[in-house]
């Protein structure tokens, strides 16, 4: 792996000696789904491919990456962020990279408080928060708004991550970053103005492959309840987002809650209101599209296995039915 390529998973110790003895000025932290590689992509064109150091952070461990990154000397160098939302601490964190010698810069399109802003914004040198394009589409916009290149990535890569899917490029590549050992390669492609080779291809279909049968055996335990919304909660065997559309497409859902063996659930929905669930079950994420947690014990982790059954159903349908923002009836199931 080159150095300007860490993930999460290396360890504290060594990602910061990387971070030490990076060579380059610029520390790109973010996701690692398809918006998180686009914006890196982005952040290679206006910056050069071997002046960014990549950071790729999963949402639970993003604090602590930020905290990490913020302790290391920044000596005046970029830390960027995107694609990664406010956390309990962000402010403080923030100080403490500002005050070791980072200028930070954080691009993000979750919702944000007016509060959350207020406090982050005093310890960063940019804070850009837009909920009407993918995060990508903000780096875009900042780093590189004349580079038709980058403009053509951030239209991809939106058409995924906002759901519209109406460029069936971006489902090739959304769903071939399923896989983590893609990402370099994608991005890679993405600097060129490539969306399609014949890597990203083959995996392509082994994974299409696959996914077609997890998503199958996932619609076969899926258990369907609610009044005002039909929920479905089901088990997750791969690709969360895939599977709920899948479910939803089949059963004709209002709300998709995929469950992993731990209880972390991917949450999607057709009233805008996934954001708000998730929050009561220490998550968020966006009005449609969502993530949270409920928490299994060791014993709820069997019986969800053993039966794909929770208690938690019966709490998250009253949570659910409590935001009556749009009449099921005339909901629209895409």
């Amino acid at each position: 792996m080159p150095l300007a390529d860490k993930s999460a998973s290396e360890g504290n110790g060594g990602l910061a000696a990387a971070i030490k003895s990076r060579t380059g000025q610029v520390v790109h932290l973010t996701h690692n789904d398809l918006d998180a590689v686009g914006a890196d992509a982005i952040h290679r064109m206006r910056y050069g491919k071997g002046n960014v150091f990549t950071i790729w952070s999963s949402v639970g461990k993003f604090a602590a990456l930020f905290s990490l990154v913020a302790s290391c000397e920044g000596k005046g160098d970029l830390l960027s962020i995107s694609d990664l939302g406010y956390f309990k601490e962000a402010e403080r964190i923030a100080g403490s990279a500002k005050a070791h010698g980072w200028k930070v810069e954080w691009r993000d399109h979750h919702r944000w408080r007016d509060d959350e802003m207020t406090k982050v914004a005093r310890n960063v040198t940019l804070l850009r928060i837009d909920t009407t394009v993918c995060a990508c589409g903000i780096v875009a916009h900042d780093l590189a708004p004349e580079n038709p290149t980058a403009a053509e990535v951030a239209r991809v890569v939106c058409d995924y991550d906002l759901w519209k899917h109406t460029d069936p490029r971006s489902a090739v590549l959304g769903q071939v970053l399923q896989r983590k050992k893609n990402r370099e390669h994608v991005r890679d492609c993405l600097i060129s103005g490539i969306f399609s080779d014949t890597l990203i291809d083959e995996e392509f279909r082994e994974i299409k492959g696959e996914m077609d049968a997890m998503m199958l055996r996932s619609l076969k335990h899926a258990t369907i309840t609610g009044k005002r919304y039909r929920i479905a909660f089901a088990p997750l065997y791969g690709y969360p987002s895939e599977t709920a559309h899948f479910i939803r497409n089949k059963r004709r859902t209002d709300i998709e809650v995929i469950i992993s063996k731990d209880g972390k659930f991917s949450l999607r929905s057709v009233p805008p209101v996934s954001h708000l669930i998730a929050r009561e079950f220490g998550g968020g994420g966006h009005p449609n599209a969502a993530g949270g947690s409920f928490n299994f014990s060791v014993i709820e982790r069997f019986t969800w296995w053993l039966f794909k059954k929770s208690r938690h159903f019966t709490e998250f349908v009253r949570i659910a039915e409590s935001y009556p923002l749009v009449d099921p009836v005339n909901l629209s199931h895409t």
